[in-house]
């Protein structure tokens, strides 16, 4: 991930990520450790900070607003998840394009859940998800 955020113009970019890797490692029967949680929270979030780009436009008020609503945002919906409280930030404070929300959004939470599961149970030969929705 590190390669790939200095290839880019975006050092930020890759930081929701990171961090949602370190909870589904660290914690992974943690609620928002779980799948629902950590694809639903990376676009619900996502979702949120592009709205408020497209309708505020890029800036330190609009991503605060973004971030807060993105919190509420996953709460409403069931799917907090930390780490993706950042993605509005990124989103709104870097002008992101809406192409931003497949990927790397939606593709890398995807691929989370992914990385995840073969680590805790192929590898680990542990038990995760503890649930899926």
């Amino acid at each position: 991930m590190e390669v790939l955020a200095e290839r880019t113009t975006v050092p930020l970019l890759f930081v929701p990520f990171a961090t949602s890797i370190v909870l589904v490692m660290g914690s992974p029967e943690a609620g928002p450790a779980q799948p629902r949680a950590l694809v639903g929270g990376h676009l619900v979030s996502a979702a949120v900070g592009l709205l408020l780009l497209q309708v505020i436009g890029p800036g330190p008020w609009a991503a605060a607003t973004a971030v807060g609503l993105a919190i509420i945002a996953m709460h409403a919906t069931r799917t907090f998840h930390p780490p993706a409280g950042i993605d509005p930030l990124v989103i709104v404070v870097n002008n992101m394009p809406l192409s931003f929300f497949v990927v790397p959004v939606a593709v890398g939470a995807c691929l989370l859940v992914a990385f995840a599961y073969i680590w805790h149970n192929v590898i680990r030969h542990g038990s995760w998800p503890t649930r899926w929705l």
